[in-house]
């Protein structure tokens, strides 16, 4: 049994339990995904053969997309395996992902481009139908079928974006009608909600009502529910409170899984408020933007972003940093755009500097701060952005706050 999650305390009988989080496992290194630990195990048949790891390289791919996938930390081994992944995915895809890529219109990948446009991808087909249409893409050798079967995983990510907004609304009408928005937890659940986009709906909850949140739905004759967290809080020790409500459960510090029996949801929920309640500390509950440094305008340079491109691979435990810059004007060009005008167009001068362009995504609200010559300051991360053969470089808007 290979697995990456908190293990009970009993195990499994099996010939072996390959896990890092075992308390008694000595192995240096504990947050690699599933297929990082699979992947270890063919290190180890490859060595006990006496090979090197140059035959497994081309693995490599699989392992950086599981680590970008389940979001775990990009340090350690776990950095070095998502580093030299992404260069396979980049100089030796597999047929597999060079039809993605082709049908987003994309040649080189990073470990962000992973996490937000291959996973989803590879995910949408395991929510929506079954997993094993990602599989057969992921080992398929004819381009041709390969790029047939990207069509078809391209449309389950499109139902599945679709499904997961609607879910969210029914969920935070749910909230509304029971009166809970003051609750220290949000545990909301229909029976027909689809069992494949609840834990995107939790974390979607979670932009609207900061607190650990569960989504529950029915699988079979139990309830199922995924589970998410905010940062500082230990979702999984709240559940242990809770397990004599539970059937199973199991995860991490920050995402888990559980079952129950209908009759036992609302004993839980209170149960899991009453724990919640009791442990968590108040400024937990308000999310904050951590920031790395602060810039003037001019400090933003081409020779910036390359010494900052030395820190990627960039996911958990390794953050693009976050930068604040003050007394900012726009140059009257910001509007709304998108669906709906949800995110943020703008191009920031700082006194007689040349502006830079900036993109907030759902940050169409904020327009009205910058727009009148007002002053306001931005935290951001620097991206470069690729049009038409030109690359410049860009603010990422997280937040404005008027002067």
């Amino acid at each position: 049994i290979c697995d990456h999650h908190r293990p009970g305390s009993q195990l499994p009988d099996a010939v072996a339990v390959l896990d890092p989080k075992r308390p008694d496992c000595n192995y240096p290194y504990d947050e690699l995904c599933g297929c990082g630990i699979g992947f270890k195990l063919i290190q180890a048949l490859e060595q006990q053969k006496g090979l090197t790891v140059e035959g497994i390289i081309p693995y490599l791919d699989l392992v950086a997309t599981a680590i970008a996938a389940d979001i775990v930390p990009i340090t350690g081994e776990n950095r070095v395996l998502a580093y030299y992944g992404i260069q396979v995915i980049n100089q030796q895809s597999r047929p597999g992902f060079r039809a993605i890529l082709k049908a987003i219109n994309k040649s080189n990948l990073t470990v962000t481009d992973v996490v937000f446009i291959i996973a989803p991808r590879i995910n949408a087909a395991g929510r929506m139908e079954h997993g094993r249409y990602a599989v057969s893409l992921l080992t398929e050798t004819d381009p041709e079928k390969a790029g047939k079967m990207a069509a078809e995983i391209e449309k389950f990510n499109t139902d599945r974006r679709g499904l997961d907004q609607e879910i969210t609304e029914e969920a935070l009408l749910q909230i509304r009608e029971n009166k809970e928005e003051e609750r220290y937890t949000s545990v909301v659940y229909k029976e027909s909600w689809h069992k494949g986009v609840i834990g995107i709906v939790a974390s979607r909850l979670i932009e609207t009502y900061y607190r650990p949140t569960l989504v529950f739905t029915k699988s079979g004759d139990k309830l199922a529910a995924s589970a998410r967290s905010v940062r500082g809080f230990d979702l999984y020790n709240a559940l242990e409170a809770c397990k004599g409500s539970l059937e199973q459960f199991g995860g991490h510090k920050y995402a888990a899984g559980l079952t129950l029996k209908e009759s036992q949801y609302e004993e839980f929920k209170a149960r899991f408020e009453e724990v919640v309640s009791k442990t968590i500390s108040p400024e937990l509950l308000s999310p904050e933007i951590r920031i790395d440094a602060e810039l003037t305008l001019a400090d933003i340079t081409p020779k910036l972003m390359r010494i900052l491109k030395q820190f990627e691979p960039f996911g958990p435990g390794n953050m693009k940093p976050v930068f604040l810059t003050h007394q900012l004007r726009d140059s009257g060009y910001a509007k709304g755009v998108g669906e709906g005008e949800k995110h943020l167009k703008l191009a920031v001068k700082q006194g007689n500097s040349n502006p830079i362009q900036g993109i907030g995504f759902n940050l169409g609200d904020k327009l009205p701060l910058v727009r009148d010559s007002k002053m306001f300051s931005l935290v951001y991360s620097l991206d470069e952005n690729h049009w038409n053969g030109n690359i410049s470089l860009q603010l990422k808007i997280k937040d404005i706050r008027q002067a």
